[in-house]
């Protein structure tokens, strides 16, 4: 048995860890998930109870869940491997197969097929619904409300453009272990707009620097991707990135020279590149 997998994708501790990896990781316990669904517009993803947000569960996502004790659920995000603990409160089960996904950068789900109607949450960009009953130009959303049909997307419909997908999110503040429109993170934005084109994608820089293949600094194009040690950023253009970054504390185009500078300045090394 190995200790040697890793701790953000591998739902073990040494009291307890996930059937399926018996005889691959030590744990005085093993035991069967309960798939849940996200139910909540946005649920921070601990790996500590109390700790810092590392990442978010959206609307629709599903959680495999091995414990739950003190108000808090213990499991794995499907979507990305992501393991931590979530709030039981923004959980419910069964999980219903979404029939869209939210294919605007944010949508309001209403109480009513209204416009004018209260808002009951606010959904983020690639958040999975199921739609039910339709009343004009509005479809009612299992444990949501009532969304604007032209806010969704077939769920086997995507984007083509990931660069463009990402310029939608220019602005948006930043926030650490953020996947949300309303503020997320350098991989969260990445990961967002590949989800978007249908792309799976893992969540941290570090992972997702193993995405595609490497180019040279001197080819560039269009929707690569650039890496430092524990930031990454989409390029828009051969001489320009679009990040979400501490600088700005948002999501913003800069010309990549300056960007390196920064980084440069902080002591990282080079950065590498990688074309999907």
């Amino acid at each position: 048995m190995s200790d040697a997998f890793d701790a953000r994708t591998t739902l073990a501790r040494p009291d307890l860890a996930e059937r399926a990896l018996e005889g691959l990781v030590r744990a005085s316990a093993y035991g069967d998930v309960t798939p849940m669904q996200c139910t909540a517009a946005v649920a921070p993803l601990r790996p500590h109870p109390g700790g810092r947000q590392e990442d978010q569960l959206i609307f629709g996502e599903v959680f495999d869940v091995l414990e739950e004790a003190d108000g808090l659920a213990w499991g794995r995000s499907r979507r990305d491997g992501y393991v931590g603990h979530v709030d039981i409160e923004a959980l419910s089960a069964p999980v219903v197969m979404p029939t869209h996904r939210v294919g605007a950068i944010r949508t309001y789900a209403y109480s009513e097929p209204d416009f004018r109607s209260g808002p009951v949450m606010l959904l983020s960009l690639n958040a999975l619904v199921t739609a039910g009953e339709r009343q004009g130009r509005f479809v009612r959303v299992d444990r949501a409300g009532w969304i604007t049909l032209d806010h969704l997307a077939a769920f086997d419909t995507f984007d083509d453009d990931p660069a463009a997908v990402a310029e939608r999110f220019v602005g948006a503040p930043y926030q650490w272990g953020g996947r949300e429109s309303l503020g997320l993170d350098c991989s969260g934005l990445v990961q967002q707009a590949l989800y978007a084109c249908g792309r799976g994608c893992p969540r941290d820089a570090d992972q997702q620097a193993d995405l595609g293949r490497e180019v040279e600094a001197t080819d560039l194009k269009r929707g690569d991707l650039a890496f430092w040690t524990g930031h990454v950023g989409v390029m828009v253009d051969a001489a320009h990135l679009l990040h979400a970054n501490a600088h700005h504390m948002a999501v913003a185009i800069e010309p990549l020279a300056d960007a390196d500078a920064r980084q440069r300045a902080a002591g990282a090394p080079p950065p590498t590149f990688r074309r999907l």
